[in-house]
């Protein structure tokens, strides 16, 4: 397996596919995945020639179930390992849900620095800040997410069957055509991963406020959201955040659910190729 190992010696696993001298496309998974929740994006990609990249998360996936550096200071750092050590430039990185946040972070901390970044996307993700505060106050009450570390702790199993059977992909919508095979692959990427990665994950993408980051970031960013994405209610995040940006597009997707890239990929993939062609 092609690992990086950071400088706190942990090893993160990452995918590498396509023509090295190709334009890389950089891809952050959401809570509590891998970098496998990305196969039709970095399929569709590279077969539009273009390079892809995704890794796993520390603590998630083929990468080291460590105890600690579950926060997105180390996530972030994490990825500018990977980024460094295949030499990306001119990269567009594409983050989903705690994903965004973490893809965010990284762009305003290292890869904008560093001239490494050429655009942002950001789908159904985290920014600004999720838990409701006092400069938050569309936030959701910390209530929710301990409820969230509560289930877990008490069978992840369970838990992660009825999270990807229910509100993950608005599989629990009057009508809804629910996907045994895409329920089971989501249940299959969060069981590979650590639980103590996957339970402080909670509080990293539910309390981490990137306001700071989203006003210094200064490359083109689309900003992707559905409108019934039950897990980062759109009412508190993607427009809060292409406001904070200094050159963004915001997209809002009618009745799409908050894995929009799995169940409405052939709207998706199209949207992402322009923005990176643009």
């Amino acid at each position: 397996m092609a690992t990086v190992t950071t400088k706190d010696d942990v090893q993160i696993f990452y995918k590498d596919w396509g023509p090295r001298d190709a334009q890389p496309i950089v891809f952050h998974h959401g809570w509590p995945l891998s970098a496998d929740d990305w196969d039709t994006q970095m399929l569709y990609f590279l077969g539009q020639g273009y390079r892809v990249v995704a890794h796993d998360r520390r603590g998630h996936g083929r990468s080291a179930q460590v105890s600690d550096g579950h926060d997105m200071d180390h996530y972030a750092a994490d990825v500018a390992a990977v980024v460094e050590h295949l030499d990306l430039r001119n990269a567009v990185h594409i983050g989903h849900s705690t994903g965004g946040g973490e893809a965010a972070h990284y762009v305003a901390r290292y890869g904008q620095p560093q001239g490494r970044v050429a655009k942002l996307v950001l789908i159904g993700a985290v920014p600004p800040i999720m838990v409701r505060t006092p400069a938050n106050p569309g936030g959701l009450p910390i209530e929710v997410f301990d409820g969230l570390r509560r289930q877990l702790a008490a069978n992840r199993a369970q838990f992660y069957l009825d999270f990807a059977s229910g509100p993950f992909y608005s599989f629990n919508r009057p009508g809804a055509e629910s996907s045994q095979a895409v329920i089971q692959n989501w249940w299959r990427q969060g069981m590979m991963g650590g639980a103590k990665a996957h339970y402080d994950g909670i509080k990293a993408f539910s309390e981490t406020d990137f306001t700071e980051d989203l006003k210094i970031i200064d490359v083109p960013t689309l900003v992707m959201h559905g409108d019934d994405d039950q897990i980062v209610p759109i009412e508190d995040s993607a427009p809060l955040s292409a406001k904070l940006l200094k050159n963004s597009t915001l997209k809002i997707y009618k009745n799409f659910p908050h894995g929009m890239c799995a169940t409405h990929a052939d709207v998706v993939n199209p949207d992402l190729l322009a923005f990176v062609k643009a």
